[in-house]
This record gives C-alpha cells, structure tokens and sequence, in this order.
C-alpha cells in the first residue's frame, strides 16, 4: 500500500510539471505573438504613411514585413493586393486578394477582398476568375450593386469571349477543311501529272527501246553482209594473188612480158640494122651511075 501511494505521488507531481511547462511556453507564445502583432501593426502604419507620400516601394516593404511579423495579418495582405491592383500588377494582387478571403474571418473584408480580386481578375481579360470572384463577393454582401453590376459585366465578357472562341475554332475547322479539300485536289492534280509524266517516260523509254533494237538490228544486218562481202573479197584477193603469182615469172626466168619487150627490142635493133644496110646500098648506087657518066 505505501508503496502504491509513493507511486501516485510521484505521477502527480510529475503531471503538474508538464502542465507548469506548458502554461509557461503558451504565456511565452502569447506573449511573443503580442509583440509580433504590434509591430506588425506598426509596420502597417510606416506603410500607410508611405502611400500618403506616394512612395509605393517603402509601403510594399512594410506591407511585407508586417506579414512576416503576422503570418496571419488578413487586413495586411489586403492592403498589399490593393497596392499591386494600382501599380497594374494585377496577378500579385489576385494572389494577395486571394490569401486575404482565406485568412479573415470578417464577412466586410471578404467581400472587399473577393470584389477587388474580380476587378484584378478583369484587367488580365481572365472572365471566367473573374465571375468566381464577383460571386463570392456577393456571397459575403448580397446587397452591393457595384459587385452586382461587375458580375453582369464580367459574364458578358466571358459570354462574348466563348462565342468568339467558338467562331474561331468554327473557322480554323473550316480552314482545315478547305486545306484538306485543296490538298487532296493538288494529290490528285499531282497524281494525273505524275500518271502523264509517268506515260510519257514510258512512251521515251520504249523510243528509245525501239530505237536500241533498232539500231543493233541494222548494226547485225551490216555485220552479216560484211561477213558475207567479206569471203568474195577474200576470194578476189585471193584470185588476184594467184593471177599475181602466174604473172610473176620463176625465179630465174623472164616473164612474157620482159619476153615481149626483148623480141620488140631486137625487132627494133635489127630494123635499125637493116635501115643502115639499106642506106648504104643506095648510097653505093648512086655513087656508081655517077662514075659511069
């Protein structure tokens, strides 16, 4: 039993330990989160400050520190989204706009946010966010005509923009229908010219098929009467040879013609032989009547 008891004992002292920690590191949070908040709230005034002297970077770095100071600053980023909306950073302010409708719990600052996040939303020309926005602008204000009236605007936008895109997209299909129509005209265009083109290649390489043959036609033709001129040339030559070879004369021997010639020759020495001997009887004749008178 005393052993139960020191037991019990020790537990409890221990539990009120761990409750005194965590007492003391909620006071500590809270405390650090007080000062947080008021120099968040600070940085805040510094802020506004520089948006009454139109110094817009001094007030964007003291919008962004009280957000670092206070994670959960709703009106901070509020403040920050608007100031982008006026420097026609309409994407950062959306963002802003966005983070502020998250974080507060105020139906007013909701309203705003979603209301000034639509007007962002417009100035990208994104219609679509921008009716989203309008609506939960109302949500939170059903009564603001200005929001009402935003809505209306938007939607007509977004309206025209859809039949728009909706023309477009009826005419780029047009167009690639008439591409498609014109393309299979000029395959087919290009096929008749290719079959013609194709014809008139075969009708060249036929030409010129026939023009081969013929050409090896007539160059055998030629060949076969050459080779059948050829052994009566051969015949002739050879005739010629042996008509050559019965003229020429035996080694030795004079050819009818050398015989000729030398016949002609004596016929012509004893002629001349003759012609001397005939002289001098006449001349012996004429010498002799002479002496007789």
């Amino acid at each position: 039993m005393k052993r139960k008891m020191m037991t019990n004992k020790k537990n409890t002292t221990l539990f009120f330990r761990v409750v005194f920690l965590l007492m003391l590191f909620l006071s500590f949070n809270l405390k650090a989160q007080e000062e947080n908040n008021k120099e968040a709230k600070q940085f805040m005034a510094e802020a506004k400050k520089a948006l009454s002297e139109n110094n817009f970077p001094l007030a964007e770095a003291k919008y962004r520190e009280a957000i670092s100071k206070d994670n959960k600053n709703a009106e901070a980023r509020y403040n920050l989204g608007n100031l982008y909306y006026n420097k026609d950073k309409s994407q950062n302010a959306a963002q802003r706009l966005q983070q502020s409708s998250v974080l507060t719990t105020s139906k007013d600052l909701k309203h705003n946010a979603y209301h000034n996040q639509g007007n962002a939303f417009m100035k990208e020309k994104n219609y679509a966010a921008a009716v989203e926005a309008y609506k939960n602008a109302l949500r939170n204000n059903p009564t603001d005509d200005e929001t009402r009236y935003n809505l209306a605007l938007a939607k007509e936008k977004l309206k025209k923009e859809q039949q728009q895109n909706k023309d477009n997209k009826d005419k780029n299909k047009d167009k690639k229908s008439e591409d498609k129509k014109e393309n299979e005209k000029q395959d087919q265009k290009e096929g008749g010219e290719d079959q013609q083109n194709n014809k008139e290649n075969k009708e060249d390489q036929k030409q010129d098929q026939d023009q081969k043959k013929g050409d090896k036609e007539k160059e055998k033709g030629d060949q076969q009467k050459q080779e059948q001129q050829q052994p009566k040339q051969e015949k002739g030559d050879e005739n010629n040879a042996e008509k050559n070879q019965q003229q020429q004369p035996a080694q030795g021997q004079l050819s009818p013609q050398q015989i000729n010639n030398l016949l002609e020759a004596m016929e012509n020495q004893e002629k001349k032989i003759q012609d001397k001997i005939n002289a001098k009887k006449e001349k012996g004749q004429k010498r002799k009547t002479e002496k007789d008178w």
